[in-house]
């Protein structure tokens, strides 16, 4: 062999050893969807790693659809299939399939010689596998670990976890739960679910309809089925059965088309199996009895479907992220994180319980929920994976009894910024802004308030995608979506009722739903009054005060109450028009169709109208004022006048000023609040005449309420986005 010849060997091998050697085992179409997207990501990077797929379990029998097919159809090489389960499905035969596949594993092991061993979650395939690599000195990679289900598979899914090296898990409690188990926590990496890197971009997909059709049948319309996926409890059997039997019969009655899965390979399914056949479900019309549905498809059929029922993960984890209603029957995913979109039905034991779950579910839509994932845990794992060295001792370490705190382990082990999306839609502008878990404003858009209703979502759309998309380079993770609007807001749906005069074409607007299944976040709408109390009790003078009212002066007059620690919406969502309390009874008229309210005369539009009156009669200009022919008179020349010393303008600002601590007077003697706090670009104007009138005229048990300006620069961005981080962090 001539020296260059030799030069390319040993270059050759260097290579080699630069790259891990990744062995992915693969036991049913359940941990395939989440282990599938991982598979890509480290088949598209053959430079740092070498990628050996090993199938056994359910996938290779034809009961259960013979899914290796899928491993296959994705173009993946499959290593070794190994027959691994023992026919019987019931207890006896799954531990019998355990030590089959303990005896077949370790040749397989030994011809590939991994580096990393990746397995999913809590089967007693996962078992097998994770005890054969552990022994022969494999790096075990256990993904989902840390969760809590409330079966026999949390048991197992521990288990696991005291044999793996590392943890990829999905949820921040499950990554509490593994440090609280004595993990190394440098070892944990908190990435998400992989299967929602694929579900979240393959669920919008326009050929939805030819899916449904496939598989439900022609005359089927999205939202107006049912997905029925049950699996059997194996610590209860019986129970399940019979909890099975009731589902199925509730079904029957409640009339509509139902896909429904075959149950897994868990023991007591072969008994499921014989219900769903005396009953006739495969010939049923009502029903579609099927083994397995390709996971992009079954994205499609769970995103439009009308409700999920079972006892599967899918329905507590992936069906939340469209929002999809969802029943779950039974104790199999107790202790599972849940959207708001699960109804539990815990006890259910009788047909009319869960026929009237199905009545209260059915057909609903909920905001998209990220609890489990937020579409970028392959690349974060990826780089989990290079930052594995192979030079470390192979020997775990545990940390007794105390971990220091981390709060992630994320791209590049660089902590993401907890970050909301916060979008205020005044009178004149549309802003929106990435806000972080400080209320540090990281990056802020504006532009003008379109006319129309078409062209105001459209934009509110086009900012909110933008701020999501260069989110990722200010290294923010954006838990949600907060709007602060005028008007009057149902928050429980997230709908402008309606309007004020300001917000043309504003009336019965449902904001939730179109940005929630544009972004996949959780959404939450709120009044502008209320976001700006919101914002003063997270990041302003409220911080810590029970009881205290914020009054917005600008264009319009509102505000927020916040009592006993709680925001006050009242029985119509009307809590707060601050700005229509009537302090005379013969005042100018206000834009409500009313007269002598605060905003008649305090506003910025009732100073304008009167800045207008002034100047119509040459009363307004002083010396060093100068208004222009173009320029529209304004509150600001008002101020201006007042201020260089025209007594007019002064008198004006007076009464306004007035007005509103009347109106304030009225407020301490209905709700009794410590503090008062003046928001809004008015606020500083009003702030002595508002303690003077207070002092003057409050009863002397409300006289002690202190009046403060806010001091906050954003008051209704800053409330949008506290309205997402308070709820996101306090779920868990």
């Amino acid at each position: 062999m001539n020296i260059q010849k030799q030069k390319e060997v040993i270059m050759e091998k260097d290579y080699r050893k630069k790259k891990l050697r990744i062995c992915v085992a693969t036991c049913n179409r359940a941990d395939y969807s989440k282990l599938a997207p991982i598979m890509f990501g480290i088949k598209a990077d053959p430079k740092n790693f070498d990628l050996e797929v090993v199938v056994l379990g359910s996938h290779l029998i034809d009961d259960y659809g013979n899914t290796y097919r899928m491993v296959e159809q994705d173009n993946f090489d499959i290593h070794t299939k190994l027959h691994t389960i023992v026919r019987g499905e019931d207890e006896s035969a799954m531990v019998e399939s355990v030590g089959l596949a303990l005896i077949k594993l370790p040749d397989v092991l030994n011809r590939l010689q991994p580096d990393v061993m990746i397995v999913h979650g809590d089967r007693f395939d996962a078992l097998a596998l994770a005890t054969s690599a552990a022994l022969m000195n494999i790096r075990i990679l256990h993904v989902e670990g840390g969760e809590v289900s409330g079966t026999i598979d949390d048991s197992i899914r521990h288990a696991i976890t005291k044999l793996a090296h590392y943890h990829v898990c999905c949820t921040r409690s499950a990554e509490q739960h593994l440090i609280a188990m004595c993990e190394d926590n440098d070892r944990i990496l908190l990435a998400g679910c992989p299967s929602y890197d694929k579900l979240l971009s393959a669920m919008n997909k326009e050929d939805y309809m030819s899916v449904l059709k496939n598989w439900l049948g022609e005359g089927v319309n999205a939202g107006d089925y049912i997905v029925a996926l049950q699996h059997p409890v194996t610590t209860n059997i019986k129970h399940s059965i019979k909890m099975f039997e009731l589902t199925l019969d509730a079904l029957i009655s409640f009339n509509k088309k139902t896909l429904i899965l075959f149950p897994n390979i868990d023991a007591g399914s072969k008994e499921m199996v014989r219900v769903m056949r005396k009953k006739g479900i495969e010939h049923h019309p009502n029903f579609q009895a099927v083994k397995h549905v390709p996971f992009e498809q079954f994205v499609q059929i769970m995103a439009h479907a009308g409700c999920v029922i079972g006892n599967s993960s899918c329905g507590v984890r992936e069906a939340g992220a469209f929002g999809t209603p969802v029943i779950n029957l039974g104790t199999r995913q107790t202790g599972r994180e849940t959207g708001e979109n699960v109804l539990h039905v815990r006890d259910a034991d009788t047909q009319n319980k869960i026929f009237h779950a199905l009545e209260l579910q059915f057909g609903k839509r909920y905001p998209c929920s990220k609890i489990y994932g937020d579409g970028n845990a392959v690349p974060r794992i990826l780089n989990f994976l290079k930052s594995i060295d192979l030079d470390e001792p192979m020997q775990k370490l545990f940390r007794f009894p105390s971990v220091k705190e981390c709060f992630s382990q994320d791209i590049d082990c660089i902590l993401e910024t907890q970050s909301a999306l916060a979008v205020d839609l005044g009178g004149t502008n549309l802003r929106v802004a990435l806000i972080s878990m400080k209320g540090e404003i990281v990056k802020k858009y504006s532009q003008s308030n379109p006319k129309t209703y078409e062209e105001r979502i459209d934009l509110i759309l086009k900012m909110c995608v933008e701020a999501a998309t260069e989110a990722v380079h200010f290294n923010c993770r954006i838990l949600g979506v907060g709007i602060s609007t005028g008007g009057r807001v149902n928050p429980h749906e997230g709908v402008v009722l309606h309007s004020t005069k300001l917000i043309q074409e504003w009336n019965s607007v449902d904001l939730r739903t179109p940005i929630s299944d544009a972004l996949h976040l959780p959404v939450w709408v709120d009044n502008d009054g209320n976001c700006a109390a919101l914002a003063e009790k997270k990041f302003g003078h409220g911080k810590g005060v029970e009881n205290f009212v914020t009054v917005i002066t600008g264009t319009g007059i509102g505000g927020g109450i916040i009592h006993h620690n709680e925001l006050i919406h009242g029985s119509t969502f009307c809590a707060a028009e601050l700005g229509h309390i009537m302090v005379s009874l013969d005042g100018p008229e206000c834009l409500c169709g009313s007269r002598g309210c605060i905003e008649a005369y305090a506003s910025g539009m009732a100073l304008q109208r009167e800045a207008k009156k002034l100047h119509d009669e040459d009363m307004l200009l002083v010396e060093g004022m100068l208004v222009k022919n173009e320029e529209p008179v304004s509150a600001v020349h008002l101020i201006q006048a007042a201020k260089l010393g025209n007594s007019k303008a002064d008198n004006i600002l007076r009464t306004a000023g007035a007005a509103l601590a009347v109106g304030i007077v009225n407020i301490l003697h209905t709700v009794n609040p410590s503090l008062v706090i003046l928001s809004g670009v008015l606020a500083p104007h009003y702030e002595n005449i508002v303690k003077h009138v207070v002092s003057q005229r409050a009863l002397t048990s409300a006289q002690g309420a202190n009046v403060v300006t806010s001091e906050l620069e954003e008051p209704a961005l800053l409330g949008a986005a506290s309205m997402v981080l308070d709820y996101t962090t306090r779920r868990i």
